[in-house]
């Protein structure tokens, strides 16, 4: 059996293995039993994380300085870049759209029961909602110190450096020709050492699933059910519409694009990290005959400024919780949060629940009760799941539909 496909089966029976794990410790344990076996349990999710983002300011600096090197001139930058930009603000605006639109159609906030409310867990967010403020907006996004941004994995920040880097050394031609070829060294080891890393998505998987199912239980999708029933819905209806817009332009290479990112999906899906699946994504996206130039352009720009999944849910949460509280917010003011919510989502990419603040921080704005996140956090974690599944595809889609744009896309250089 092929390497790849053995990992997809390996996860799918963890997670079949932590959800029976889970569901038996929540069934027979104590309270206080459960809250300890979640909290270590829970550590091999932490150990396979650290891994991959050990490797992920690496990947993003080689790479995405290579790509911009190998494209040559600010030209072919620009035009590429503007391609990216064109799918990447025509798909956000979707994703925004089709949650006002399903919310304000649906009104799952209406069922939501107020006693269900996870208080501890909203305080904590609350308290993180002032990391969102326009002057932390601009902390956030350009860097003081590339070693601090590295250190922090601040993905949009290492994209800001890398893309003056690269421009910088396409700039000086023949002289940076020995950085070039060094960064692209680095590249392909780090790599080399997914590979390795991916070998431990398995354990991590397990021990995510099993941590969630034993504190909530299976009960949780009772309480929640119709919220989580029109999220799905949304989902499923912004997959139809990426995977439509996929077709038009890939025709029948689709079908073997998604049999490549079967495994990216489920690893993104089962510990709700889109920078868990970055390495493995790059080379699954290579591997199907995108220009390594373009994956390593398009790929970190799409981490933080295509995030499909999580912003048509930062619409659909917020005015959940608006109407939780029976707060009217009327057209005008929808809209606007859209706006807000566009530019406040970029850069969040991989770190785990990371849009509850910014819906935290939006609810605040628009004098929703920020507290009211806690009606949603019981059920986030598995709506987190579908979200983060999403911005995989959508990034994957973008890379590859830009690559046929550029005349880029040939046919699988490596099989599966």
């Amino acid at each position: 059996m092929k390497q790849s496909n053995k990992l997809t089966i390996y996860i799918i029976i963890s997670m079949l293995a932590g959800i029976a794990l889970g569901y038996l410790v929540h069934l027979n344990a104590s309270s206080d039993t459960i809250q300890v076996f979640s909290k270590n349990i829970k550590l091999l999710t932490t150990i396979f994380l650290r891994l991959v983002q050990m490797i992920i300011a690496p990947l993003v600096f080689s790479t995405l300085v290579v790509g911009i090197a190998k494209l040559g001139d600010l030209k072919t930058v620009g035009r590429v870049g503007g391609k990216a930009l064109l799918w990447f603000v025509s798909a956000s605006l979707i994703s925004l759209l089709l949650g006002m639109l399903l919310v304000n159609l649906f009104k799952p906030g209406a069922g939501i029961d107020l006693s269900n409310a996870d208080v501890s867990g909203a305080k904590d967010l609350v308290g993180k909602t002032q990391e969102f403020s326009l002057a932390k907006f601009v902390e956030h996004v350009f860097p003081k110190s590339v070693i601090e941004a590295m250190a922090t994995n601040e993905i949009l920040q290492l994209v800001i450096f890398s893309i003056f880097f690269g421009i910088a050394t396409a700039a000086l031609g023949e002289k940076a020709k020995i950085v070039v070829k060094g960064l692209d060294a680095v590249a392909h080891v780090i790599l080399k050492m997914v590979g390795y890393v991916m070998n431990f998505a398995p354990i991590g998987v397990f021990g995510a699933i099993a941590a969630v199912i034993a504190t909530k239980g299976l009960e949780v999708f009772w309480f929640y059910g119709k919220y989580l029933l029109f999220f799905l819905m949304g989902i499923a209806s912004l997959w139809l519409v990426l995977l439509l817009a996929g077709f038009l332009i890939l025709k029948n290479r689709l079908p073997a694009l998604l049999k490549r990112i079967v495994s990216p999906l489920i690893v993104a899906f089962s510990t709700t990290s889109s920078e868990a699946v970055f390495p493995k994504l790059t080379e699954e996206l290579e591997g199907f005959g995108c220009k390594d130039k373009i994956v390593s352009f398009i790929l970190p720009l799409g981490y933080s400024f295509n995030l499909d999944g999580s912003m048509m849910y930062m619409t659909f949460a917020s005015l959940a919780i608006a109407q939780a509280y029976g707060v009217h917010i009327d057209l005008g003011t929808q809209l606007t949060m859209l706006i807000v919510l566009m530019l406040t989502s970029k850069g969040i990419a991989g770190v785990p629940r990371a849009s509850l603040v910014v819906v935290t921080a939006t609810c605040a704005m628009f004098n929703i009760p920020p507290e009211g996140i806690a009606l949603i956090l019981p059920i986030d974690h598995f709506c987190d799941m579908f979200r983060t599944a999403t911005n995989v595809l959508g990034n994957a889609l973008a890379t590859t539909v830009v690559s046929k744009w550029e005349g880029a896309l040939e046919h699988s250089v490596t099989n599966q």
